[in-house]
């Protein structure tokens, strides 16, 4: 294993001494985690920790409107909120143990549709989307409660999607990284094409994992859904952040559904 060797200066007694540090060269891999719409990062802890203890470096934030913002809930726009992922996202990004090159975001519902996103910003090796939403791409400076008035959005759901029609799609149909989409089958929130959406959006992904969580709602009120979803979240970022496999994948990866 290769080593960074850094000089310094230890303050001892008025005085400094000499001292060396020697560290593995390697940075780790960065996970950022964003949120739904009415959540927190609460949601994330116990994931974040668990893939910590794997050997990453792990941000879950809130975003505006949110928690100890939530009096913004009303009035703040998706593009504040976007601002506020791309800010994490760059907080991640300069930790100095963080490889910035080996960066992975994780969104749930709403954090799904700006973490895609996201995408076309930054860079991003590896996109976890957890019932993504879909929003048109009119009135994108409006708060975003107020693009659930009416039935227009509901209706907008209802219908495949092209990718070439919206910003979210537009960002899976570029990204070149690997992919995961987990849909709830009883979502009563997040209709069956809109996960078709996504998924026929994602055409270059290096691979795209497609899985369907028998029986789970939208929020996974169920504890058992959650802790199936945790295993899976698990074992994908296992095999494609840890594992020595991944690099054996051809470039255009494999497509795995159900």
């Amino acid at each position: 294993m290769t080593t960074h060797v850094e000089p310094i200066h230890i303050e001892v007694d008025d005085m400094h001494i000499a001292g060396t540090v020697i560290a593995p060269a390697r940075r780790l891999p960065g996970i950022l985690f964003v949120h739904g719409w009415g959540g927190s990062q609460a949601q994330y802890v116990v994931r974040a920790r668990a893939l910590a203890a794997l050997g990453c470096i792990c941000l879950a934030f809130d975003l505006r409107g949110h928690a100890l913002t939530r009096e913004q809930h009303e009035t703040v726009t998706r593009e504040s909120n976007l601002r506020d992922v791309l800010a994490a996202y760059d907080v991640l990004a300069a930790h100095p143990a963080v490889d910035p090159q080996k960066i992975a975001v994780i969104g749930s519902s709403y954090g799904g549709y700006l973490a895609a996103i996201l995408t076309a910003l930054r860079p991003v090796r590896w996109l976890a989307l957890r019932v993504p939403a879909l929003y048109r791409d009119e009135d994108w400076e409006l708060p975003k409660r107020a693009l659930h008035k009416g039935i227009a959005l509901a209706r907008y759901r209802r219908s495949v999607v092209p990718a070439e029609e919206n910003r979210a799609l537009r960002a899976c149909a570029e990204f070149k990284g690997d992919i995961l989409i987990v849909e709830s089958e009883q979502d009563m929130i997040i209709p069956h094409p809109v996960i078709t959406s996504y998924v026929e959006a994602c055409s270059h992904a290096r691979s795209l994992t497609y899985r369907v969580l028998e029986g789970a709602d939208h929020g996974l009120s169920d504890k058992a859904d959650q802790e199936a979803y945790t295993a899976l979240l698990l074992n994908w970022l296992n095999e494609m952040v840890f594992s020595p496999r991944k690099e054996r994948f051809p470039a255009e990866g494999q497509r795995s559904g159900r």
